[in-house]
């Protein structure tokens, strides 16, 4: 998932900028709240780190395993199967929250973690590492929904919104780290599996952490363990602020029972037949719905997965070369989380995130033209140069038939181009694939490509695969979070923004498992025209669907949406007494 997912108490929380100087004023005087949530953040961080860290592991395991150069559908289910498991993690988590507690279910995640780490650095199949990927994908989901859960209600009010952002920007900053960590590791012994093993660090060290931590005080004030609850919010605020928080919680908490109570039905398909009831509701679910699906089909996993898979494609041949050329993307994508944050309340949800859908589509379809023109010149086949690899010359090849590059891997008994030695743009030869050919290539001084060709379009790609990741980041990669966190009334928020989150990791789950099968039908630059054309479907259904919610009111929000001509493109015009009696609880 992309991962500016930032959810408190099943919503987005945006923080201005006097927030994040409160929020460092108040942790440095009071180092408890610094402790509590640099533990429970490491959440965040290993939620990145696993996003990052696969795409680079994966060209090494591609290089151990002959099965998984030969075949895209199993690496693609190594990449995907931690999302599949994160799907059940997430849901799974959410009944574990309101069981047993905020801190049990990380502890349990973190043990997913570090269990599913070992067994990818020991695994001597990709059957096992497949196995690895299911476990770490259920302590991802935990993580991403509790995390940041007990940071929001075990923190003071004012400064919670910087700190569940915080562990936003802890993601990206470990989809960072992922990619730094993939290249210290390239030129050791067991790449691949130093760098999926790595990440039970940070699960062992946020385990320990936790143990000597309390539990959420909102839970267990709903548990009627108040005791316990105000013992903690004693140390979390100032004497002279504690009698308040305390008396606020209390209300908080009555306020969600009295809404709970007004839904009346207890089981989840009795809560969703009266959610789908309402046309509010249904108007609302609609645009989160489609806000997140949308993320998702306009392919940013498929760089977040497979970025180094995406610069080879582009014709970098080195694994080196190709990790460290998606530390761009990377970065860029954690610069973008910030802008976000700058920008979103200026320019508005809507607008943000059409500009950016038009960014994406414009990017995609440049990409998609690179990918064209670096086909159409892929250096020929010489019968010469393939020759010189008598004994392993790709079984499909014949002299008679004027191959280039791309036909030789296209090839189905999967081949490789060993390139010219002098100019890798003059014509080279087919060889099988496999690590024998590789080496013998490499002996010649030669450069062996298996994903894509040798061409001049290179750089321009990655301009374009860098332009599309700015244009997503900081519209597309945070807008449908907070719009789904402030679109749905008050007593149905937590099982929409449920639903809506399911078909946010549905819809990765279903872009990361096909991307590289669509690369070997369609071929590199049809599947992102293929990309370019899901992401202008979006931006039109995202603009007849999702209205702007910036600057509204919970009441406000419903109100628009129940209007008998309700249109989402019109700008939402509020009652003026109303939103003087209610200016103290806007939302941003």
């Amino acid at each position: 998932m992309d991962v500016e997912t930032i959810w408190d108490c099943g919503g987005a929380t945006l923080a201005d900028k006097a927030e994040f100087k409160e929020c460092l004023r108040l942790t440095w005087s009071q180092p408890y709240i610094l402790q509590l949530v640099f533990s429970a953040g490491i959440g965040g961080l290993l939620f990145g780190y696993d996003t990052g860290v696969i795409s680079g592991a994966l060209l090494y395991i591609r290089d151990d395993f002959m099965a998984v150069e030969k075949s895209t559908v199993l690496r693609e289910t190594i990449v995907s199967m931690a999302v599949a498991g994160a799907i059940v993690g997430a849901g799974f988590g959410g009944w574990m929250n309101d069981k047993f507690g905020r801190k049990p279910s990380i502890l349990i995640a973190d043990a997913l973690f570090l269990a599913g780490a070992l067994i990818m650095a020991l695994a001597p199949t990709p059957i096992v590492i497949i196995i690895g990927r299911i476990f770490v994908g259920l302590g991802v989901g935990m993580a991403s929904m509790t995390a940041p859960l007990y940071i929001s209600e075990a923190s003071p009010a004012r400064i919670r919104g910087a700190l569940v952002s915080t562990n936003g920007l802890l993601i990206t900053g470990g989809q960072f780290m992922a990619y730094l960590i993939n290249l210290a590791f390239t030129k050791v012994t067991g790449t691949w599996r130093w760098m999926l093993g790595i990440a039970g660090v940070p699960a062992f060290i946020q385990f320990i952490l936790m143990c000597m931590l309390p539990e959420s005080p909102r839970w267990l004030y709903r548990q009627d363990r108040k005791e316990e609850a105000e013992a903690i919010l004693r140390k979390i605020y100032p004497a002279a602020e504690v009698e308040e928080e305390i008396d606020s919680l209390r209300r908080s908490i009555e306020h969600e029972i009295q809404l709970e109570g007004s839904i009346g039905e207890q089981s989840l398909i009795g809560k969703l037949t009266k959610a789908l009831s309402s046309k509010v509701v249904r108007r609302g679910l609609m645009a989160g719905v489609i806000a997140q699906v949308a993320q998702q089909f306009v392919g940013i996993n498929t760089v977040m997965y497979y970025s180094p898979t995406i610069v080879q494609l582009a014709g970098f041949a080195s694994n080196n070369t190709a990790m460290a050329l998606s530390l761009i993307t990377s970065g860029l994508n954690a610069i973008g989380s910030i802008v976000s944050m700058s920008f979103v309340d200026r320019a508005g949800r809507r607008r943000l995130m059409l500009i950016s859908l038009i960014g994406i589509v414009l990017w995609l379809v440049v990409l998609g033209g690179t990918f064209l023109g670096a086909a159409h010149h892929a250096p020929p086949v010489s019968e010469l140069e393939t020759r010189v690899f008598a004994n392993q010359t790709c079984p499909e090849y014949r002299p008679t038939a004027r191959w280039n590059c791309m036909n030789c891997l296209k090839a189905e008994s999967t081949c490789g181009f060993c390139a010219h030695e002098g100019d890798k743009l003059l014509p080279g030869a087919c060889l099988a694939a496999g690590d024998a050919s590789r080496r013998t290539c490499h002996a010649g001084k030669r450069e062996f490509y298996t994903e894509g060709c040798p061409n001049n379009f290179g750089w321009l790609a990655l301009v374009a695969l860098g332009a599309y990741i700015v244009s997503y980041s900081p519209g597309m990669g945070t807008v449908p979070w907070i719009v789904n966190s402030e679109i749905y009334p008050l007593r149905f928020r937590g099982v929409c923004g449920g639903i809506a989150a399911v078909a946010n990791w549905v819809s990765n789950l279903i872009v990361t498992q096909t991307f590289l099968s669509l690369t070997k039908a369609l071929g590199t630059s049809a599947t992102f025209f293929l990309f370019g054309a899901v992401s202008f479907f979006a931006l039109v259904v995202v603009f007849f669907t999702v209205p702007e919610t910036k600057g509204l009111q919970f009441e406000e929000v419903e109100k628009m949406l129940e209007e008998k001509d309700y249109k989402p493109w019109k700008r939402y015009r509020p009652d003026v007494s109303s939103k003087g009696r209610d200016i103290g609880l806007s939302v941003p």
